[in-house]
């Protein structure tokens, strides 16, 4: 053997490469021209092998002395290049399924293709079929050379998905005392197959393991499937929409809640002994689990140590649980606030509210007597923490100022947990960012007591265009423009550089909107708000104008034409000028939920030649509508699109001057009724009560759960004395979709799903005017509304959830005849979708109980009840 010597490199090659670029190969040897190595027996060798073949890019490697002469040395780097990919193929899947399985593998043509990268799509495929229940697949990877390129290869995966693997029994046993059902309920992730009882030999077979296609059903008599299901076992009602499929994630996720469970129920030392999955003999699987239940615990004494901010009994009566109670530590560290939640009510909640930003809790046992468990709460409080600075970023339309007169949490004041929460609630109202994104972050300064809080918001379209047209001969122009900016700002409008394509950023909102049908119906809508009039106090500022006409024989000259009538066609018209004033304020108190907002109204209305009343002497004339409205609300809700928590209040009273309590002598009704309209006066009450309930904790990152809407509606106008004639406008129209275009009579207009307008179970006739009262308007109604609603969708560019509600209302021709039990009911499903740029788009299918006739059915109680750009009433 030669005696190791040392030797400087005089040149290195590489050979064996086809892809790689030889300078990099050797910068990742680690050997390089000139440096100093020992041959034979030098590490430098085996070092830079090692490095080389740590890429997983060759099969094979050496390093070979090429020449030795005076004291340098010759190397020669030989590599086998591992072959590349020149196409891959799957084959006994769908492309589709093919297309996601290589995404996920990142299978790509041209990548090295090493044994490593046969094994990560097995691996893959796999996974990918055992979430989908198929527990057995195989997979058999061939290779070939592909002659038509340098060291390149054909790869081709087949792939049999086999039967899904369905779990037949889960066993559960040594379980005594919480019965198997209620565990079983706790898995709800890893379920059983749907059992079925067939008549007539009770035979039990499990429903998901017989093809639809198999002649099974009718050997039984059975025409088909769903007839089998006469007779079933108890654990079928609550499976029917089980898969059953087995799934090796979610069984380990539901074995932790059998546990958490068990726990939840006082046993603390619960436990599973084993688990064993095998192959029944049907190929699906039983799952056999062991468990120790251990014995049930209690709640023993609970004391207090380190709080000063709190007395022991205030503390003991938040944290509710007394000694007694079934051990449950989930519920103990919920009530301590180990995991803050916005609803609060817990201990942590309480001391955050009042700035107590690194407070700590920590609940220990410091006996256990029997079955008894005491414990010691250990509390350190630390300093109240001040709000240092409060950082916002992500708006990149609104303007900063926009967002921060919305905070609740101020540099200089204490930190709140309520007030961080309630900001975001202020934030997610404005509209202008996405309410699932809204970011809060406190950022405690542990040095000098102070916090410092970032705001991250995200940017939502939520202008709206509405835009529809259409030309008809002799109708003319027919559609609507109307376009409403939500975030406007007037300040900037002389600056060419903000406008996009008007200008914004200053929260205020700006809604334009002409309407026509040709000869018959024309509008013109103009409203300007702004919410913070001044810039310091949440004071609002709302203008309107608005102006319509109406013609009813627009199209009598036309159709006349089509019948040959000769006959002379009336001429009439019905418009209306109206203009608004509005200003509105935050209150204090009771709280800042509430406000008080003062409008000023006038609506001018003038009729030629127009009996659409069918009021006697009423069908020429000018009526007069002066009113001041006084709104009180409240509103706690958390959004604005789909509110998961909250109520919404308000009580409106609307008064015109009592001009007939002026006048005390004058006789109203002798007067012609269009002279008792020329100032017309009355008194209007509206109530409003919603309430939004969420039923489930919000499921997984999106947020999603059920919510419970519940709402009350009441409304009354009347006039000051009874010498003066109620005028048609201002009443209350009930039924249909909200949308009616009699809104023009100045009419509230209020929704029943199930009814068309004017539907009333005890049909009426008013003996001033000879017309049906629910013709003529209601001047009393009320309505009551539940509904279940739940998300698909909650992306800013498209929230979608669906709806089932049940709903009663009724309107009444005169408070004598008022029953607020007498009530016209329906019930239905419906889907909400709301888009930034057309706002709401919705319909009902309601059921209308009261229209069902004896032997028909639901053929006339059904009515399809669709919404476009507004919720209606």
């Amino acid at each position: 053997m030669s005696t190791p010597q040392q030797y400087e490199i005089a040149d290195i090659t590489v050979t064996g490469t086809q892809y790689l670029d030889k300078s990099l190969l050797l910068s990742l040897s680690g050997l390089n021209v000139g440096d100093k190595v020992v041959f034979p027996g030098g590490d430098q060798f085996a070092k830079a092998l090692q490095s080389l073949w740590s890429q997983r890019l060759f099969a094979g490697a050496s390093i070979n002395v090429t020449k030795i002469e005076d004291g340098k040395i010759w190397l020669e780097i030989d590599l086998v290049e591992m072959p590349r990919i020149g196409s891959f193929a799957f084959k006994g899947i769908k492309k589709s399924e093919a297309d996601e399985i290589s995404g996920k593998a990142g299978l790509r043509k041209g990548n090295v293709l090493s044994e490593g990268v046969k094994q990560n799509v097995i691996g893959v495929v796999h996974k990918y079929y055992a979430d989908k229940g198929f527990g057995n697949a195989t997979v058999r990877v061939d290779q070939r050379i592909d002659s038509g390129a340098v060291n390149s290869a054909i790869i081709v995966f087949t792939i049999d998905k086999g039967n899904k693997t369905r779990i037949n029994n889960i066993n559960i046993v040594d379980n005594y005392n919480i019965a198997d059902n209620k565990l079983k309920k706790r898995m709800k992730g890893t379920k059983e197959m749907t059992r079925i009882t067939l008549h007539p030999d009770n035979e039990v077979i499990y429903k998901d393991s017989i093809p639809k296609e198999s002649n099974f059903w009718q050997t039984y008599g059975y025409l088909q499937p769903t007839r089998a299901l006469e007779q079933l076992d108890p654990y079928f009602r609550f499976k029917l929409f089980s898969s059953a499929k087995f799934n090796e994630g979610k069984y380990i996720e539901d074995k932790g809640k059998l546990i958490a469970y068990y726990n939840k129920n006082g046993y603390r030392d619960a436990l599973i002994v084993k688990d064993t999955t095998y192959k029944s003999a049907s190929k699906n699987l039983n799952i056999d689990i062991q468990v120790s239940e251990g014995k049930k615990y209690y709640f023993g004494d609970i004391t207090w140590k380190g709080n000063v901010r709190y007395n022991d009994s205030t503390l003991t009566k938040i944290l509710g649980i007394k000694k007694g109670d079934i051990y449950n530590l989930e519920l103990l560290e919920k009530r301590l606030g180990k995991q803050m939640s916005q609803e609060g009510g817990d201990i942590t909640s309480y001391y955050m509210d009042y700035g107590y930003l690194f407070f700590q809790i920590d609940p220990v046992e410091t006996a256990i007597h029997g079955d008894t468990i005491d414990y010691e709460i250990r509390l350190r409080e630390g300093p109240q923490a001040t709000i240092k600075e409060v950082r916002i970023a992500g708006n990149e339309k609104t303007n900063e100022h926009v967002i921060r007169r919305e905070l609740r949490t101020i540099p200089g004041e204490k930190f709140s947990r309520q007030d961080l929460i309630r900001s975001n609630r202020e934030i997610a109202n404005l509209g202008f960012f996405n309410p699932e994104k809204i970011g809060m972050n406190p950022v405690p300064n542990v040095q000098d007591g102070t916090v410092d809080i970032d705001y991250t918001v995200e940017e939502k379209a939520n202008d709206q265009l509405e835009l529809s047209a259409g030309w008809g001969g002799y109708i003319g122009l027919t559609g609507t423009l109307g376009v409403t900016f939500n975030n406007f700002s007037l300040r900037n409008i002389f600056k060419k550089e903000t406008w996009d394509p008007l200008p914004s950023g200053d929260g205020q909102k700006l809604s334009i909107r002409v309407s026509s049908n040709g000869k018959a119906y024309r509008s013109y809508n103009f409203s300007f708000t702004e919410p913070w009039l001044g810039g310091k106090k949440r004071n609002m500022l709302s203008v309107s104008f608005y102006s319509s006409y109406q013609n009813p024989y627009a199209y009598n000259d036309y159709y006349k034409q089509l019948y040959n009538d000769t006959t002379t066609s009336p001429n009439g018209s019905f418009r209306v000028l109206g203009a608004s004033v509005a200003l509105g304020k935050q209150l204090k108190w009771p709280d800042d939920y509430f406000s008080l907002q003062y409008s000023l109204n006038y609506q001018q209305y003038r009729l030629k030649n127009y009996n659409y009343f069918g009021i006697p002497g009423f069908a020429n004339g000018t009526a007069n509508n002066i009113n001041l409205k006084l709104t009180l609300a409240r509103s706690s809700v958390d959004q604005q699109i789909f509110p998961r928590s909250g109520s919404n209040f308000m009580l409106s009273a609307q008064f015109t001057p009592p001009y007939s309590l002026l006048n005390p002598d004058k006789d109203y009704k002798a007067e012609p009724i269009a002279d008792q309209f020329k100032l017309i006066e009355y008194q209007k009450y509206r109530f409003n009560a919603e309430w939004y309930v969420p039923l489930s904790k919000p499921m997984g990152s999106d947020n999603k759960t059920f919510v419970l809407k519940v709402a009350a509606k009441f409304g009354y106008i009347g006039r000051y004395n009874n010498r003066t004639t109620l005028s048609p406008f201002g009443r209350f129209e009930l039924g249909g979709d909200g949308l009616s275009n009699f809104a023009i009579y100045d009419r509230d207009i209020i929704s029943q799903r199930g009814y068309p307008v004017y539907y009333t179970s005890n049909p009426s006739v008013n003996p001033e005017s000879g017309q049906p009262v629910g013709y003529e308007g209601f001047t009393v109604f009320n309505k009551y509304v539940m509904e279940l609603r739940y998300p698909f969708s909650l992306n800013p560019s498209s929230t979608i959830f669906g709806l089932a509600f049940v709903e009663a209302a009724n309107g009444y021709r005169d408070i004598q005849d008022y029953n607020p039990f007498r009530l016209r009911r329906s019930a239905g499903l419906g889907m909400r979708f709301y888009l930034p740029m057309f706002g709401l788009l919705g319909f009902d299918y309601g059921i209308g109980f009261d229209r069902i006739q004896p032997g028909q059915g639901l053929k006339n109680a059904a009515k399809f009840t669709f919404m476009l750009g507004f919720e209606p009433e």
